[in-house]
C-alpha cells in the first residue's frame, strides 16, 4: 500500500467528517502501522476496543490521546507475544512425553498425564470427562457499591442527558403531556413474515446453501438488466477470454478464505449461468473511485484479453429500492392519531431506540435499563424499540455463572434464564407500562441473547410465554420491518456496521465511513450482505470469546428487503453513535446502552405530522418524508 493510499485510508477511519487528522497524528499512526505490521482496518479496531476500555465515546484523538494510544497497542501486543511464546518449566521428576508421533499432537492428554511419577501402590485419580466442569470464579460486586471500572458509581456518572449526535436540531423536542394518553398513538403492524423464522436451526445444507448465493447473482442481473436497459447480448463470462468489452455480474470476494480484501485479492464469483460459478481476478487500478466488500454484488463493464484476469473499466450503479408511500387518507387517519385536526397541530411523536447490553460487565444490576426505563415514564414516551442482547451470554458474570442471586420472594437456587429475565429484564417494562399505559414496546432478539433457543441468523422472535412481560410488549424476528403508524422501520440487532468497516475497501470515496456503510445495505438490499462473515476469534476483543454470527445461508433470503427502502434503519453497532440521513433514510445507530465498563448511549426521535399539501391531496400516493419531519439525537444515558 502506497503511502497516500494508506494516508487516505487512516483518515477516512478515524476522521470521516472535517478536514482529516492533523500531521503529528498521523505520523503517531503510520509508526504503529510499521512498526507492527499491521492493515489501518486492524488499528481501528484496536482504537475502538481502546476507547471501550477508556469507558468514553467521545475520545478525542489528539496528539497526547494518540501517543498514549501507541502505548496500549505496544504493551497489548507484548502480552500476546509472551503468552503465545511463554513455555512450562520442566519438572525434574515429570512423568516423560511422549514424541509427537504418538498422535498426542495437540496435547490432549495433558490433563490425564500426572505431572510427577506416583509412589509405589499409590492411587492416581483420574478425571471424569463426563462432568460438569466447575465454572471459573468471577469476582462479584458489592451490592452495596457498584461501581465502573473507574471507580465512578452508575448514580454518579458525569454527562447523562448529553447530546453527542443530531438531526434536525431545528424541530422542537416533544413536550411532555401533562398527563398519559388515553390509548396508544402507534399502531405497530409486523410487515415481515414472522412465521418463516420459525425454522430448524444448525440444519443448513450446503446445497441449498449455495442455490441462494447463486440466485442472488440472478436476481441483480436481472434489476440491473431492466434499469440500465441492456440487451442479453451486452451480457458475458467474465472468465472467458475475450477482446470484446462485457458486462458481468457476480460477487466480490477474496482469493485466499482467510485473507484480507485489497485491490490485489480482488476476485469476481460469476453465477453457474453465466460463468459455470468460477471466480476470475478484478484489475480496478483504471476507475477513478470505488467501494467494495466481500459479498457484494456488482456489475462491472471491462474486457479480459489475457484469459487470465478481467479489467474493470467501469462499475455499473445499482438502481436503490424506492421509499415507501401512502395514500393521503392514510396519512390524514395517522395525523388524527397524533391530535390533528383543523383547530390543533397535533403533537410530534415521541420514540427512545436502544440497545444491549443493559448493564455493565461488573455486575447485573441492569442500572441503565432502569434509568431508560424512568425516562421513558417521565417524558411519557410513545414507544420504545429495544434490540438485544437482553441478557448477554457474553457477559462475564453470566458465562461463568458465579453470581449472588437477589434475596427475592420466589427465587431459589433452581432459578433458570426464564426466572432471571422475570426478575432484571420484565419487572422494569411492567413498571414503566404500568405509569404510561398508551406506551408501545418493541423488542427484538439477537444472537447473544441467552433466553434464546433460536441461536442462528436470520432469528425468531422471543418466545414470551413465561417472560412475565406486559401485553403492550411486541416481539419480532431479527431482522424485520415494522409500521409504526405510517412509518416503516427496518430493524437488526446483529452488529454489520462493524464488520464491514472492518472488510471494505474503497478508493476516492465521496462519503465518510459512517455514510458509506448504511448505504451498501441500501443499495445490495438486504440486513447482511458481507460474505463470509468475520470469524469468531476477529470478532473476540478483551479476552472474551465472541458467539459469533451463526448465518444460516438456507434462510439467507429472510434478510432481503422488500420492494421498498425503509424510512427509519435502525441499526446498532458497536461503532461511533451516530446518526445519519443516507439516500433520504434516517439511519439510526445509538450504540449501546452500557458499555462494557461505563455508561452507554441511547436515541430519542421527535416525529412532528406529515402535513399534506393541496395538490397532495389529489395524489394517490404520496411520501413520508420521515428525514425531513424527525428529530433525532443520541444521547448519554
Amino acid at each position: 500500500m502506497t503511502a497516500a493510499a494508506q494516508n487516505e485510508n487512516l483518515n477516512a477511519l478515524f476522521a470521516p467528517v472535517g478536514n482529516g487528522l492533523e500531521p503529528d497524528i498521523v505520523g503517531v499512526l503510520e509508526s504503529i502501522l510499521r512498526l507492527y505490521s499491521i492493515t489501518p482496518q486492524e488499528l481501528f479496531y484496536k482504537w475502538e476496543s481502546y476507547c471501550l476500555k477508556m469507558g468514553s465515546e467521545e475520545t478525542v484523538l489528539d496528539l497526547p490521546t494518540a501517543r498514549m494510544f501507541q502505548k496500549d497497542v505496544q504493551d497489548g501486543l507484548e502480552r500476546s507475544h509472551q503468552g503465545k511464546h511463554s513455555e512450562r518449566k520442566p519438572i525434574v521428576n515429570a512423568t516423560p512425553r511422549t514424541a509427537v508421533k504418538s498422535g498426542d499432537v495437540y496435547g490432549m492428554l495433558d490433563d490425564l498425564t500426572p505431572s510427577a511419577g506416583p509412589k509405589r501402590n499409590a492411587s492416581v485419580k483420574r478425571r471424569n470427562d463426563f462432568e460438569t466442569p466447575a465454572p471459573k470464579r468471577v469476582a462479584r460486586p458489592d451490592k452495596h457499591n457498584t461501581t465502573t471500572p473507574s471507580g465512578v458509581s452508575f448514580s454518579q456518572r458525569q454527562n447523562s442527558g448529553e447530546v453527542i449526535q443530531q438531526i434536525n436540531g431545528h424541530i422542537p423536542v416533544a413536550e411532555t403531556p401533562i398527563a398519559p394518553y388515553a390509548e396508544a398513538r402507534i399502531k405497530p403492524i409486523a410487515n415481515t413474515d414472522v412465521k418463516k423464522f420459525g425454522y430448524k436451526p444448525m440444519s443448513m445444507r450446503i446445497n441449498e446453501s449455495s442455490e441462494v448465493l447463486d440466485e442472488r447473482i440472478e436476481d441483480f442481473h436481472a434489476l440491473i438488466q431492466k434499469h440500465h436497459k441492456l440487451e442479453d447480448s451486452s451480457f458475458g463470462d467474465a472468465s472467458a477470454q475475450s477482446t470484446n468489452e462485457i458486462v458481468a455480474v457476480g460477487r466480490i470476494a477474496c482469493d485466499t478464505p482467510e485473507g484480507k480484501l485489497n485491490q490485489a485479492s480482488l476476485l469476481l464469483e460469476l453465477s453457474r449461468k453465466w460463468g459455470g460459478g468460477r471466480r476470475v481476478p478484478l484489475k480496478v487500478e483504471e476507475l477513478q473511485t470505488y467501494s467494495l466488500f466481500p459479498g457484494q454484488i456488482v456489475a462491472v463493464r471491462g474486457t479480459n484479453a489475457s484469459g487470465h484476469y478481467f479489467q474493470v473499466t467501469e462499475v455499473l450503479t445499482i438502481p436503490s429500492p424506492p421509499l415507501p408511500v401512502s395514500a393521503p387518507a392514510t396519512i390524514h387517519t395517522m395525523n388524527g392519531k397524533m391530535g390533528v385536526s383543523d383547530d390543533s397541530t397535533g403533537s410530534p411523536l415521541d420514540i427512545l431506540f436502544a440497545s444491549g447490553p443493559y448493564t455493565a460487565d461488573d455486575n447485573l444490576d441492569f442500572e441503565p435499563l432502569q434509568a431508560l426505563c424512568k425516562k421513558a415514564a417521565e417524558d411519557m414516551v410513545d414507544a420504545m424499540v429495544l434490540t438485544g442482547p437482553l441478557l448477554d451470554i457474553e457477559h462475564p458474570l453470566l458465562a461463568a455463572g458465579d453470581f449472588d442471586l437477589p434475596d427475592v420472594k420466589g427465587i431459589d437456587q433452581d432459578a433458570n434464564m426464564t426466572t432471571l429475565f422475570r426478575l432484571w429484564i420484565s419487572s422494569q417494562l411492567e413498571k414503566v407500562c404500568s405509569a404510561v399505559p398508551s406506551l408501545t414496546i418493541v423488542i427484538v432478539p439477537s444472537t447473544r441473547d441467552a433466553i434464546n433457543k433460536h441461536v442462528s441468523w436470520p432469528q425468531e422472535h422471543l418466545v414470551r410465554k413465561d417472560l412475565g412481560l406486559p401485553k403492550q410488549v411486541k416481539m419480532l424476528p431479527d431482522p424485520c420491518f415494522i409500521s409504526l403508524n405510517e412509518v416503516v422501520v427496518g430493524i437488526s440487532s446483529h452488529d454489520v456496521l462493524v464488520q464491514l468497516s472492518r472488510e471494505q475497501i474503497s478508493h476516492n470515496s465521496k462519503t465518510g465511513l459512517l455514510e458509506r456503510l448504511p448505504n451498501y445495505l441500501i443499495e445490495q438490499r438486504h440486513f447482511f450482505p458481507l460474505y463470509p462473515s468475520l470469524s469468531r476469534d476477529k470478532l473476540s476483543q478483551d479476552g472474551v470469546k465472541a458467539v459469533g454470527d451463526c448465518i444460516d445461508l438456507g434462510y439467507y433470503k429472510l434478510g432481503e428487503w422488500s420492494n421498498v427502502r425503509p424510512d427509519i434503519l435502525f441499526l446498532p453497532s458497536m461503532l461511533t453513535p451516530s446518526v445519519k440521513v443516507v439516500d433520504s433514510v434516517v439511519v439510526i445507530n445509538p450504540g449501546t446502552l452500557s458499555k462494557r465498563k461505563a455508561p452507554g448511549t441511547f436515541a430519542q426521535m421527535t416525529l412532528t405530522p406529515r402535513k399534506i399539501s393541496e395538490e397532495e391531496l389529489s395524489q394517490s400516493m404520496i411520501a413520508h418524508d420521515v428525514a425531513e419531519r424527525a428529530r433525532v439525537d443520541v444521547i448519554r444515558i
